[in-house]
């Protein structure tokens, strides 16, 4: 299978290898033509470090003309964060062709930001844009071309736009992750999967003081506390709602399976947690005006979750306290510069309106 991956983070490393490894032609797409030219240099290579050992292993190109990372492939990856989004998409757009998958693990509705730059350049090829509720590698990179793999996904909820696609585009991320994929419906209930904006926020804000004092803070280890996990599921509470609320149904896949020892396993499976705090990688330094928890999830993802909140009229008291306290954090109005259905041009859109949409495309 030939798959474009974009980005040159943890996540797209992580991908690149791992599609490597199981046997596809993988291209690397990156903005940073120095970092592009010394990865060629080195032989276009990434070695994987899981628990079955060290991987080296050649991607089949490394560039930073992503027609050319994208041309013939049938799955493009973007695990890029999701304020680096817009600038990807337009990028991406002229050169979408029928047929191809744009998957984004995870996204915070993503995916109608692809779809309509590609709509937006005149681009009418049939292409199918997915997301799901969290990346699908537990990963760090360990060096310029190193990346190593804790855990990878046991399943992962994808929600596809248009979602009158979705078996073509199930089909095609399931070849990328068998037995993997569960299919959730449309795109915006892939968003409300998203775990990032359910177990970020309450970490750094509750942590903010050990966060800015200790060099670095593992805030899935000391940080994460009984008072802080009862915050983590009111939290998680409203988001389920406000997917209830939407007629989406179970499973919601709450963030209280990741923490438990039985019951339903969650996306990362069993231990999950315990394999993360043990691997030592996620003891980190965090810049918290800087870093993706609160760039990302926190004002982006809260943003969006208080937004369709308001059209499906349920109440999210620690959303909004959180996107507040965030804000004040770095000195910003996050309501505003968050990413909202409005600011997705979506916010004249009755709720039978947008689910219409949803079904069938522009």
């Amino acid at each position: 299978m030939k798959i474009a991956v974009l980005g040159g983070g943890n996540g797209s490393f992580a991908a690149a290898g791992d599609f490597a490894l199981s046997g596809h032609e993988v291209r690397l797409w990156r903005r940073d033509a120095g970092q592009v030219a010394a990865h060629r240099a080195a032989g276009s290579r990434i070695l994987v470090k899981d628990h079955n050992g060290r991987h080296d292993l050649k991607l089949a190109l490394v560039t930073t003309e992503i027609a050319e990372a994208v041309d013939g492939t049938e799955l493009i990856l973007c695990p890029a964060p999701a304020f680096a989004q817009p600038d990807i998409a337009r990028l991406l757009a002229p050169h979408l062709r029928d047929g191809q998958v744009v998957f984004l693990p995870p996204a915070t509705f993503g995916s109608m930001i692809f779809a309509q730059a590609a709509r937006d350049v005149g681009n009418h090829a049939r292409v199918s844009f997915a997301e799901t509720g969290t990346l699908p590698w537990l990963t760090r990179k360990h060096g310029t071309f190193e990346v190593a793999i804790t855990i990878r996904a046991k399943r992962l909820p994808v929600g596809v736009f248009p979602l009158d696609q979705a078996p073509h585009a199930l089909e095609i991320i399931g070849r990328a992750f068998p037995g993997v994929i569960e299919p959730c419906g449309d795109a915006l209930s892939g968003a409300l999967m998203n775990a990032g904006p359910i177990i970020h926020p309450p970490l750094i804000v509750m942590n903010a003081g050990p966060i800015e004092h200790f060099e670095r803070w593992d805030i899935h280890k000391e940080g994460t506390q009984a008072a802080i996990r009862r915050v983590t599921d009111a939290l998680d509470a409203e988001r389920i709602a406000v997917r209830e609320a939407l007629g989406y149904g179970a499973p919601h896949f709450p963030l209280a399976h990741h923490y438990a020892k039985e019951g339903e396993i969650w996306m990362y499976g069993r231990g999950s947690h315990d394999r993360l705090t043990d691997s030592g990688d996620w003891r980190e330094r965090i810049v918290l005006t800087e870093h993706r928890y609160m760039r990302e999830d926190l004002r982006l993802g809260l943003s969006l979750l208080v937004s369709v909140a308001g059209l499906s009229g349920v109440a999210t008291p620690l959303a909004k306290a959180f996107l507040s306290i965030g804000g004040a954090v770095c000195g910003e109005d996050f309501a505003r510069s968050g990413r909202t259905l409005e600011t997705l041009g979506l916010g004249d859109l009755s709720k039978a309106e947008l689910q219409t949409l949803l079904r069938n495309g522009f």
